[in-house]
């Protein structure tokens, strides 16, 4: 049984990433700019510190982060506030502190503060003995305001992305938290209300929409109207490259193509021109076994606490994937979510690898629980 403590299923599929990634951001060096040619080998230290991260993690635990969870909670908060006034402007979005050559973006960390702080709320809720009405609404009350705080900080960057997978944990925690269906209804209502009243301000009092929403918005849409009618140069350009590039795509480093952010956003484009349909499928499919091990382990008697982690956890992964190669493809909006444990960037890396220690600790306390 002492082998089965590390889930290997699971470390396989991360070395397949780590080869995919560093393969894929290498080859977007035909067309960075030459400062920015050595993405590749900052992927590799982000992943040998994420590696380190990641057996602590499985290790050792993650109690501190849950000891502390409301105050490192407050703290991230503060940063995403900060960043409106000092965070460094990378087109059109401030969503990055820098320091030295390192940018670090808040809304990764926010993203694990969420599951871990709405699984102590929830928790705590279901150890009571008398949930009434009163105490469910203050249930309610409680977690979208533990959300809406960094969803509306997020959202001012502006980092949409980030703001959907707030919204998706927080809804997965809200359909587990067994409450009266009728707050269900209530909830419906309200956000069929609230959307109301937000195109009522954008058609009939433009003026008070721009004041509160900001005139960036007209940016967000465009990229939501090009998507839905497949336009757009980097939307064509990316179908273009997946559709020409046949059964084992351009050959490496021969992708004939230009497209923005080849290494972040359309990282799954960058590698499908270079490896063609069979490269993308061996993606898929290592995608398709990493996440069923982390849906089996929530299925498995463990703690509630850990299962409603390991749901967030899921859930924060498993959307970052489907969003992220659906819009390469047209079928979803662009957002700028990066692809998990593929797309170059440190801060989201290091917050993959953090969650993924999360999920070999629970399962390895569950082998020893049995033991």
């Amino acid at each position: 049984m002492k082998s089965k403590k590390i889930n290997w299923s699971i470390l396989i599929c991360l070395g397949v990433f780590f080869l995919i990634s560093i393969l894929s951001i290498y080859a977007t060096n035909l067309f960075l700019k030459p400062e920015l040619k050595n993405l590749y080998l900052k992927q590799i230290l982000f992943y040998l510190i994420g590696f380190l991260i990641l057996i602590f993690t499985t290790y050792k635990g993650f109690s501190w982060f849950k000891k502390y969870h409301f105050l490192i909670y407050i703290g991230i908060n503060i940063l995403l506030l900060a960043l409106l006034f000092l965070g460094i402007n990378i087109n059109g979005s401030k969503c990055w502190f820098l320091i030295g050559p390192i940018s670090f973006q808040p809304s990764e960390l926010m993203k694990i503060s969420l599951i871990i702080t709405l699984s102590k709320i929830l928790i705590n809720f279901q150890k009571q003995k008398d949930n009434h009405f009163s105490k469910e609404l203050f249930l309610l009350l409680k977690m979208f305001l533990i959300t809406i705080i960094p969803s509306i900080l997020t959202f001012l960057e502006p980092d949409t992305g980030a703001v959907i997978i707030y919204l998706l944990i927080l809804l997965i925690f809200l359909i587990n938290s067994h409450i009266n269906k009728k707050w269900y209804l209530f909830l419906t209502i309200n956000i069929v209300i609230f959307l109301s009243l937000i195109l009522g301000l954008y058609f009939f009092k433009q003026d008070l929409f721009f004041k509160l929403i900001g005139e960036n918005i007209f940016y967000r849409m465009e990229r939501i109207l090009n998507w839905s009618k497949e336009s757009g140069f980097q939307l064509e350009n990316s179908l273009i490259a997946i559709g020409a590039s046949g059964l084992l795509g351009f050959g490496y480093l021969k992708n004939p193509l230009y497209f923005p952010e080849p290494q972040t956003d359309f990282i799954f484009t960058t590698y499908t021109a270079n490896f063609g349909f069979l490269g993308a499928i061996l993606l898929i499919l290592t995608i398709l076994i990493f996440d069923t091990k982390i849906l089996n382990l929530c299925l498995k008697k463990i703690k509630t606490e850990d299962k409603y982690i390991l749901l967030g956890i899921f859930i924060m992964i498993f959307y970052g994937q489907i969003q992220n190669i659906a819009m390469t493809l047209g079928l979803l909006p662009i957002t700028g979510i990066p692809l998990p444990f593929i797309s170059y960037g440190g801060s989201s890396l290091l917050a993959y690898l953090f969650i993924l220690g999360i999920v070999l600790n629970i399962e390895r306390e569950l082998y020893k629980y049995r033991n």
